[in-house]
């Protein structure tokens, strides 16, 4: 019998090489638990991010010509900027997002509001205009 043809992998070896991938496995995936967290953080942001565009868009849309864009007078007044407003409330944002009651006391005041969505909320600016 020849040992020098030995072909395949011993016990030990497969063991050891399952042994490994496990403590890999033990160490990537607490990294890997708070995806979901922050996934949700981002959502709101991004919502956010969406919310003051909006206004500054409808701020500088309605300065230049009075019958374009929405009054701001609150921060929920924010939410008809958004193309998919039709009329009724939280019909601009995504299912499950509100914004914060807040007034913006003057003329092209800017005001910072909140929005929140998944149990995270963010800020975002907003300019009344009337």
């Amino acid at each position: 019998m020849n040992k020098s043809q030995q072909a395949g992998f011993t016990l030990i070896e497969l063991v050891m090489v399952i042994v490994i991938l496990g403590v890999l496995a033990a160490v990537a995936l607490p990294k890997f638990v708070n995806v979901d967290d922050d996934a949700k953080t981002a959502a709101v942001n991004g919502v956010a991010g969406a919310l003051s565009s909006g206004s500054a868009i409808n701020y500088a849309s309605r300065k230049a010509n009075s019958s374009k864009g929405v009054a701001i007078a609150n921060c929920q007044d924010v939410e008809k900027t958004m193309q998919t407003y039709t009329g009724t409330a939280n019909s601009g944002l995504p299912t499950g997002y509100t914004i914060a009651s807040a007034s913006i006391t003057a003329e092209s005041t800017v005001t910072t509001c909140a929005v929140t969505g998944n149990g995270k909320t963010a800020t975002f600016t907003a300019t009344g205009i009337s």
